[in-house]
């Protein structure tokens, strides 16, 4: 599997679309930074405490796609520096199922189109005083070739209540929830095991018999599995999914390695923490 970075396609020129929002505003959104393809900005939901919640909020054109924390078989994640703001102890960024596309070049990759929100959990140092969020933005849009993006936005987090908690809410309800193997529901992993010395095979369950999309990751960002094909329906509305563990970084064993799975469909989203025996 060839490394994701290898197979970006820049556009032209190459060059980065800078932008910034310079100054911080006591509103529940920052403005939106724009470039020909997209824009991006900071959302603030309701603050109570130390722990609240924000998002950031991607507008994409027709026709083009961001990617996911993992790529898929070619692309660029985002990444997000937060280290510059005020009074802030961490923020995680909460990651929706993506959607499965193909990359163009016969293999498939993971992101998100038209509208997406990356909800926030924050964690204030001090919840008494003011929070200002800010983010160092880098990601990537795509349609047939890739336009590499660098924002900065900025976003005072002050409010008892805010106009973009429905938006963050119905974000939320697009993450995977946790789940373990074997649990009950409409849409679930059955089973995870070997298939010989680098085959991995996953036993899907899906109540509604449509086709389920799932993802798998290794134990770090450097490891670039390639995407589960599905091989098998069984009977009982069981699908059967294959991959290898490719694309490992130097020196990385597959001895009880730690895979993250995660598994969307009709019935909603599923995310499941694995040791390979």
């Amino acid at each position: 599997m060839k490394n994701a970075f290898a197979r970006f396609l820049f556009s032209a020129a190459g060059m980065l679309l800078v932008a910034s929002a310079t100054c911080a505003r006591a509103e529940d959104s920052s403005p939106w930074i724009r470039d020909s393809h997209s824009a991006v900005r900071l959302i603030a939901g309701s603050r109570s405490g130390n722990a609240f919640l924000g998002g950031i909020s991607f507008d994409i054109a027709p026709g083009w796609k961001t990617y996911w924390r993992t790529p898929g078989d070619s692309g660029v994640p985002p990444r997000f520096d937060f280290s510059k703001s005020d009074n802030v102890e961490s923020v995680t960024v909460l990651w929706p199922a993506p959607v499965k596309f193909p990359d163009g070049n016969g293999g498939f990759s993971y992101g998100y189109q038209k509208q997406a929100i990356l909800p926030l959990r924050i964690v204030a140092k001090d919840g008494k005083k003011p929070v200002t969020l800010r983010a160092a933005i880098n990601y990537a849009v795509c349609e047939k070739l890739c336009v590499p993006v660098e924002a900065s936005a900025e976003l005072n987090f002050i409010s008892e209540s805010s106009t973009e908690d429905n938006n963050i809410s119905a974000a939320l309800d697009t993450v995977p929830k946790p789940a373990k193997i074997g649990d009950a529901g409409d849409l679930v992993i059955r089973d995870v095991k070997r298939d010989g010395k680098i085959g991995v095979v996953v036993d899907v369950f899906a109540k509604d018999g449509k086709d389920a999309n799932l993802f798998a990751e290794g134990p770090t960002l450097d490891w670039a599995l390639p995407v589960p094909k599905l091989v098998k329906r069984e009977p009982g509305n069981i699908q059967r999914f294959a991959f290898d563990l490719d694309g490992l970084p130097p020196g990385a064993s597959t001895d009880n390695a730690a895979l993250k799975l995660t598994l969307s469909g009709g019935a909603g989203a599923t995310e499941y923490n694995v040791n390979l025996k």
